[in-house]
């Protein structure tokens, strides 16, 4: 460990980077046994280096048991199995700096999984011992404590709350899980969480990891209490953005402040409340936090530059850089959810069967990447988009292993659909994701991805892929683009026309007809070819110099 190289000692790197994100399972597995793994991710540095990414985020890949991804950790400082070992992380981590790539790692502070020894013990330990204490155990209401503690319910279906079995085998204390029932809820009261917490940052920043990614960020601490959830809007919540999570991040801030080169705190953070959400980006907490609205808006032009004009206010008076995405892990994939008559995004309407019209939304979302790239702040770039791969909506049931498809007993599709493991060539699965004559893939991947494969996408010039080196490597060259100011320039309906300097114009077409490209001195890129008048044709965006 001493002589891993360290991220260089650019402070502002992260204010205008573009994150790659990698879902280790679905990315390459080297060793043929259908899963993803870090040595599969070392083998593809130089295709992430070419792209022209400035740092890698990947979900978890510590020890789980894997009833929610690897979203239900047992083991904070060591690797998966399956994903290989901590002197592979090492190694990854070591070469991707060397290439100029930063790794930035999942935390996941609100639960554990069910299989970490802290709960191990406190289930062996029994109700009232100290060991209880890290976790939120309480008996139930109800005469014979058979209802759970209060009403909350779980981001998974169902009640928040799973009961235990006490030794005698009769019913037991019920304990907290906001999650799966495998993911049971820290107590951050308690003095261990907090400085496990703590440990583990110095860990990895150690170990050469250049941020981390703060998962559920803002439903760390609970209303001791636990008061059932209120009817009344105006009432407080007793877990989400309660005050008193500020004092933990700020603590994590002054560690990673502690170490050379800026170490990153991003935070997974939904919230309505623009100037609740801004209170988390304050400069001595977390430096940037994902941006849902933007992801979650449909493709509209009204609705889009009202998100991207809120956004940007929201971050101005906090100095806070914007982040962009389009998708992730847990979302419809953008050219699939832009083939649709509704191209926003909600969970809760999400459902089998929606159509879909893949050539309109790989349009669109050909135009998405330049205007999101565009914009001032730091992308993230979810693995395969950039392959323009589709939402895979025709996995067998049998398949599926999403637990919010099996908690909602099949009525919710889940989010395997968007992490179906990358095809990068040949002619029939695995497509390069495993060596030949592997075991299947961990998800099957569709017979026509053929057509979609990295390596036919890399001699393609008018590819996605080859949309995406260029985009990133003009994004690189241009002193405009990446963090710093924005103007909006005057436009027809419909279009969204915005300058990152006196030397670079981004405009987006999403209006039903041609629209003219203003008078200009050189197109840099276009998403789609331009009408042979040299009109902008719908749902296409132009990067040119005015």
């Amino acid at each position: 460990m001493a002589d891993t190289p360290q991220p260089e000692a650019d402070e502002n790197w992260w204010r205008g980077a573009v994150i790659y994100q990698v879902y280790p399972r679905s990315f390459a597995d080297s060793n043929g046994d259908g899963t993803g793994d870090l040595a599969g991710v070392r083998s593809r540095l130089p295709y992430l280096a070419e792209l022209g990414v400035d740092a890698l985020w990947f979900n978890p890949w510590y020890p789980s048991p894997m009833a929610d991804g690897g979203y239900d950790v047992a083991d904070y400082r060591d690797i998966d199995p399956v994903f290989g070992t901590l002197a592979e992380a090492e190694k990854l981590i070591s070469e991707a700096v060397s290439l100029g790539i930063k790794t930035i790692i999942d935390i996941v502070p609100n639960h554990i999984s069910a299989a970490h020894p802290w709960f191990r013990e406190a289930l062996a330990a029994g109700p009232g011992s100290a060991a209880r204490e890290r976790f939120w155990f309480r008996p139930g209401r109800g005469e014979n404590g058979e209802l759970p503690p209060n009403n909350w319910p779980s981001q998974f279906g169902g009640p928040a709350w799973t009961r235990t079995t006490d030794p005698d085998g009769t019913p037991g204390d019920w304990f907290l899980n906001l999650f799966d029932s495998e993911q049971p809820d820290l107590n951050w009261d308690h003095p261990d969480v907090r400085a496990e917490h703590e440990d583990v940052l110095r860990f990895w920043f150690d170990r050469g990891a250049g941020g981390v990614r703060i998962d559920s960020a803002a439903m760390v601490s609970k209303d001791p209490l636990l008061p059932d959830l209120s009817d009344d809007p105006a009432a407080p919540h007793p877990y989400i953005d309660r005050d008193d999570l500020h004092e933990i991040y700020r603590g994590w801030r002054r560690i990673a402040d502690s170490y050379d080169g800026a170490r990153i705190l991003v935070g997974e953070v939904w919230l309505p409340d623009a100037v609740r959400f801004a209170n988390y980006l304050r400069p001595d907490e977390m430096h940037t936090a994902f941006n849902f609205d933007f992801l979650a808006c449909p493709w509209e032009p009204g609705r889009l530059r009202t998100s991207i004009t809120t956004t940007l206010a929201v971050h101005e008076p906090v100095g806070a850089p914007a982040t962009w995405v389009l998708c992730n892990h847990d979302v419809t994939r953008t050219v699939t959810r832009y083939g649709r008559a509704d191209t926003g995004f909600d969970f809760a309407t999400k459902a089998f069967g929606v159509p879909t019209d893949l050539e309109l939304g790989t349009r669109r979302g050909r135009a998405a990447a330049l205007l999101t790239l565009a914009l001032p702040g730091s992308v993230y770039v979810y693995q395969g988009e950039e392959l323009g791969l589709p939402e895979v909506e025709d996995i067998p049931t049998e398949k599926l292993q999403d637990p919010m498809y099996l908690r909602s007993g099949g009525t919710d599709p889940g989010r395997d659909g968007c992490r179906v493991p990358i095809p990068w060539a040949g002619a029939s699965s695995p497509f390069g994701f495993s060596p030949e004559g592997s075991t299947e893939p961990w998800l099957p991947q569709p017979a026509d991805w053929a057509a979609r494969t990295a390596e036919i996408q890399s001699a393609d010039p008018a590819s996605m892929l080859s949309l995406y080196r260029a985009a990133l490597r003009l994004r690189k060259e241009e002193p405009g683009l990446g963090d710093g100011p924005i103007s909006w320039l005057d436009s027809d309906p419909g279009v969204l026309v915005f300058g990152r300097s006196e030397r670079f114009v981004c405009l987006v077409n999403l209006s039903g007809e041609p629209v003219e490209l203003p008078a200009h001195e050189e197109i840099l890129l276009t998403s789609g070819s331009l009408a042979e008048d040299g009109r902008v044709p719908s749902d296409t965006a132009v990067w040119y110099r005015p």
